[in-house]
């Protein structure tokens, strides 16, 4: 797989606004804006991780 980006929330869980700053970055690291977004979830179903290839998504 190729480099990622990957953002993990400063408490157990992802906040809306560190989402926001991992689009952020995501879009001025020039991610492919079709590669797919993985997320790492707590058993309750909220994101605790979301990471995404920074070059072509291959897998």
């Amino acid at each position: 797989m190729p480099a990622s980006l990957t953002f993990r929330g400063d408490d157990k869980d992802m906040t809306l606004d560190e989402l926001a700053d991992f689009i952020e970055a995501a879009r001025r690291a020039g991610v492919p804006k079709t590669n797919p977004v993985r997320a790492e979830l707590s058993t309750s179903g909220k994101i605790k991780e979301v990471e995404v290839a920074l070059s072509e998504d291959d897998d």
